[in-house]
Formats: structure tokens, C-alpha cells, sequence
């Protein structure tokens, strides 16, 4: 993402535009006295490429728009209060209106008290205990490779709703019969089922992705005898799990427990400092003739 101009130092923001243009996407913070900052996002823009051709756009470009531009609006409102927090310790909700939908809009910024949750101690974190080989423990359920889609996706709506979240989206993914993923906090926990040899579909892996930074309310964290995987160190984590016996293989910017069915994933160009960013457990390959006639 590439800055040009600045806002003063110590002035509050008061307005955010977010503008998709033909060369990509940009937002634009003005302040209380009026100056702006442009920050601009890298990735395509608003015009459809026929290859030289005029062809017209094709029936889904303006869905696509639409959904590019609500990621954009979230990550402009990540954004800004998180800097809003670090410089006045309030945070920032935005008002948005569509000024040309589904490519222009105006925010309108408002300070609020700072989520509980920044601070350590003050809100207990969502924790995943994952059990290799027979799923995952929650607050208030469990995810068994045993449980049939119905269940895991019932399950995946209540966290939604203890999290104040939107219900569980559901989006194909190649490989698997059925796909659906929640927000909690800053993070997502996603559901993925297979349908087994005896054809019902059952839970099949069970992923988890959170960003760097701060991890919203309630934080996610997943772990595995009793080591937080996406808290700790990359480099810190693969050690400990070492430690306790765990075969660890390296793919890429992966690291994966073989026996276990556990994959762990780091973001490109990261070191050993960094986190991981992301976790799947799957039913392991010993067990999978087992899961499938269950």
C-alpha cells in the first residue's frame, strides 16, 4: 500500500472516501482541518478487460465489485482504528454511504471508547483446543470428525451468534462437499466436510486463519498440548512441538505434523520471529479409511 500526503499529527480524522478507479482501488483520509492522506490498495481496479475487445461486462463484474469494495471498506476500518487507537487511545467507527455504488463511498468517522479487549486480562480469548485425530474442543462444544454436516454447521452458527457475528458464510472450495466459515474477532474458523464412504457427509477439517496485529474481541487462539500456535513465535512454536515428540515437515512456508493432520501456515517472506497466520487440522491419512465407513 503506497501514502501520499499526510494528515497533521494529533488531528482527528473525519472523513474516509473509498474510491475504485480503472488502475485499482484507493481510500483517502481527511482530518478535522481538512487536510487528506491517500493510501492506495494494490490489485485490480473497476474495468473489466475483454483482451482488447469490447466486450461488454460480464453479468457477475458488479457482484465482484460490490464484494471487493465491502472487504476494502473493512480493511479501512481495521485500519484507521487501529491508528486512531495508537494515537489517541480511543478507536474510530465509520458510517459508510454509497456515493456511487458499488465503486465510490464517504465515510463518516466517529471516536468511541476503546474495546476491552485491547487491553490484556480484560476479556477472556475464544480458545480451540484442537485433538488430533478426533477434532476440536470450544467454549461451549466440541467438532468431532464423527460429527455429521448438519451438526457442524449448527455448532458454527452458535459461535457466530455467542461472538456477535454474521451467521456462517458459505462458499465452495474445491475438494470438499460443503465449506462454511465464521468471524470471531479479528479471525475466521472455518468447516470443511467430506462425505465418506458410506455417502454422509461428516466434519473433515477444521481451519483457522488470524492476521498479525491486533486479534479484535474476543481474541481466537488455537492450541495443541497446551501451545498457543498462532501466538508464540514461529520459530518458538516448532521448537515446542518438537519438544514433545511431534515429526515436523517443512513445505514451503508450511509446516506440517504428518501424523497428526495438523498444517500450519505462515504469511510469504516471513522469518522464524514471526507468527503463524493460519491453521487446518484434518482427519490424519491412518484414520481416514476409518472415518469414511463410520
Amino acid at each position: 500500500m503506497r501514502n501520499v500526503g499526510a494528515t497533521g499529527r494529533g488531528r482527528v480524522p473525519a472523513r474516509v472516501l473509498l474510491r475504485g478507479e480503472p488502475d485499482g482501488w484507493h481510500w483517502v483520509l481527511v482530518d478535522d482541518a481538512g487536510a487528506e492522506r491517500r493510501s492506495d490498495f494494490t490489485g485490480a481496479g473497476t474495468r473489466w478487460s475483454a483482451g482488447g475487445r469490447s466486450d461488454p461486462e460480464p453479468a457477475w463484474w458488479r457482484r465482484r465489485l460490490a464484494e471487493t469494495a465491502d472487504g476494502l471498506r473493512e480493511a479501512v476500518a481495521e485500519r484507521l482504528t487501529d491508528a486512531t487507537f495508537r494515537e489517541f487511545g480511543t478507536e474510530a467507527a465509520i458510517t459508510w454511504f454509497a456515493v456511487a455504488e458499488p465503486v465510490e463511498w464517504e465515510g463518516i468517522v466517529t471516536l468511541r471508547e476503546a474495546d476491552p479487549a485491547r487491553f490484556p486480562g480484560r476479556v477472556p480469548p475464544f480458545v480451540v483446543t484442537l485433538e488430533p485425530g478426533r477434532g476440536a474442543l470450544l467454549p461451549d462444544a466440541s467438532l468431532l470428525f464423527s460429527t455429521r454436516a448438519a451438526d457442524a454447521w449448527t455448532t458454527l452458527a452458535a459461535v457466530a451468534e455467542r461472538c456477535g457475528t454474521l451467521p456462517p458464510k458459505s462458499s465452495f472450495l474445491c475438494g470438499w462437499a460443503g465449506h462454511r466459515s465464521v468471524r470471531v474477532g479479528r479471525g475466521s474458523l472455518a468447516l470443511s466436510t467430506g462425505r465418506g464412504e458410506d455417502g454422509v457427509e461428516r466434519l473433515a477439517q477444521i481451519c483457522g486463519t488470524r492476521a498479525p496485529g491486533w486479534s479484535g474481541n474476543p481474541e481466537m487462539r488455537f492450541r495443541l498440548d497446551g501451545v498457543d500456535l498462532l501466538d508464540e513465535p514461529a520459530g518458538d512454536v516448532v521448537a515446542l512441538l518438537r519438544e514433545l515428540d511431534h515429526e515436523i515437515v517443512r513445505r514451503g512456508r508450511s509446516v506440517r505434523l504428518a501424523a497428526s493432520g495438523l498444517t500450519l501456515h505462515a504469511p510469504d517472506g516471513a522469518d522464524e520471529a514471526e507468527r503463524f497466520t493460519g491453521v487446518s487440522l484434518g482427519v490424519p491419512a491412518a484414520l481416514s479409511p476409518l472415518w469414511a465407513g463410520s
